[in-house]
């Protein structure tokens, strides 16, 4: 098997019912982004100053240089913008939770205060506001004790959730490892929460955002006020709520930052937004650990063999019958690029028929002739393979009278003479009559078109027979 890690399945077409408390269409989810002094700068030991999220669209970094102007927006974030928002949450009581970088937490001891007096939860942001994408994993490990270490000095409490942001590929597993994390946002994959296996153990992912984020206000393509930041805002809050009331109601997550929305010209964008949000009925506001903890009491983690982390033989185990004595199609389908996005019925389905449909003729019809007849001699011997003898009997073939059982034998004796293979038909899909009568109606088709029907047929077998194994 040559593995893809990625999962670009997640829920499928029909994502679970979150559940949420008191029967919310919509969860929001705020976060404010605490990174102001712990931003690069050589007077934390960096080798150059801050370039990113600033009002100076496009700034580069300066080699051993103190970014003056840099630095200053980065202060109004802590002296002004933070008690900006502060007063806003206050004032409309809605629950925050605080992405704390650990030493920006530490050079800001009455904000940190604040955050607690409110009750607001203070995830992890990371040690420091730096990039970590080129960081061996034995460095990031060490980054990330010491953001532990740190945000537990600071604050009295360990960090029960994480978010680097500016993160590495390994950035998940590394803070997995560490355990003692109900969730880590590290992923922008999804509007539910979701499960991942990480380290042996499951993982909650909490998924963020960087559309609903102020961060556009410094970028190039990005919001140019505050009207802008409003519409955007509404416009995912009437989606999702619009949603939920369909019956699939999900979470919206919003971004913050002090240095940024704290400006005046922007906060007033997300007052309206809250104003509107809190005009709704069935809206829940909550914090991120709120959240982690509903999703572990109301979808717990499911657990069950998956095809794309198998090892041959239990693969071939488990999927070698699917298409009728043809193991040779499971060992083809084993050895592509399998994902958790295979790890599904329709999935493996998917990577089974390839290796069917791109087979010689010749190949596709031994499998043909590898299916028994319907209500044939192997039945009345009972040699059927289990899943054959399921399905036939499903369709009350195994309970014929002696004259509907004389009329499968004539037909069948008719179509295999004339074509060279058995009648094939997806019997999960019919009843005794409707089989009888596709019997018939297709006998007189020539041997080309029968051989495609029959094929499809079988594709549609081998997927009832994976919908009885996989979600």
């Amino acid at each position: 098997m040559t593995p893809y890690k990625r999962n670009m399945r997640g829920y499928g077409q029909n994502p679970p019912a979150a559940d949420w408390p008191h029967g919310a269409n919509i969860a929001i989810q705020v976060v404010l982004n605490y990174e102001e002094g712990g931003e690069s700068s050589i007077l934390h030991g960096d080798p150059s100053s801050e370039a990113f999220l600033s009002e100076i669209v496009g700034a580069s970094a300066w080699p051993d240089q103190r970014h003056w102007n840099m630095e200053s927006i980065y202060e109004y974030g802590a002296r002004a913008g933070f008690w900006r928002l502060h007063r806003l949450f206050n004032e409309f009581d809605i629950p925050v939770t605080v992405f704390g970088v650990a030493s920006a937490l530490a050079r800001s001891p009455e904000q940190t205060r604040a955050m607690q007096s409110a009750n607001w939860e203070i995830a992890s942001h990371g040690f420091k506001w730096i990039e970590h994408k080129d960081m061996s994993p034995t460095e990031e490990t060490e980054h990330i004790k010491q953001a532990i270490k740190l945000h537990k000095e600071v604050t009295g409490n360990r960090p029960e959730g994480w978010y680097t942001g500016r993160c590495s590929e390994n950035t998940v597993d590394l803070v997995s490892a560490q355990g003692g994390f109900e969730y880590i946002s590290d992923s922008y994959a999804d509007d539910l929460p979701y499960w991942v296996r990480s380290n042996g153990k499951d993982q909650l992912i909490i998924p963020y955002t960087l559309d609903a984020n102020d961060m556009r206000f410094a970028t190039t393509q990005g919001f140019n006020s505050s009207d802008q930041f409003f519409t955007y805002l509404k416009d995912s809050f009437d989606a999702i709520y619009s949603e939920g009331i369909q019956g699939q109601p999900k979470m919206l997550s919003i971004g913050l930052h002090c240095r940024l929305v704290g400006r005046p010209g922007r906060i007033m964008g997300l007052r309206r937004f809250i104003e509107y949000a809190q005009s709704h009925s069935k809206v829940w506001f909550a914090r991120r650990i709120d959240i982690a903890k509903h999703w572990r009491t109301h979808h717990p983690a499911i657990r069950f063999e998956r095809p794309s982390e198998m090892e041959q033989e239990r693969f071939l185990e488990l999927f070698g019958s699917i298409f009728e004595h043809s193991e040779w199609i499971a060992l083809g389908a084993f050895q592509l690029e399998l994902s958790p996005a295979h790890d599904s019925a329709i999935g493996l389905h998917n990577a089974l028929a390839r290796i069917f449909r791109t087979a010689s003729r010749d190949q596709r019809l031994a499998v043909l002739r590898a299916h028994p007849d319907l209500a044939g001699k192997l039945a009345k011997a009972k040699r059927l393979t289990q899943a054959s003898n399921e399905e036939q009997a499903g369709a009350g073939l195994d309970a014929l009278t002696d004259s509907e059982r004389e009329t499968f034998e004539t037909l069948n004796g008719y179509y295999s003479k004339k074509h060279g293979f058995p009648f094939i038909i997806a019997v999960g899909d019919n009843t005794k009559s409707s089989i009888l009568k596709a019997f018939k109606e297709r006998l007189d088709n020539n041997s080309h078109i029968e051989f495609e029907a029959a094929c499809k047929q079988v594709e549609r077998i081998a997927e009832l027979r994976l919908q009885g194994m996989l979600p």
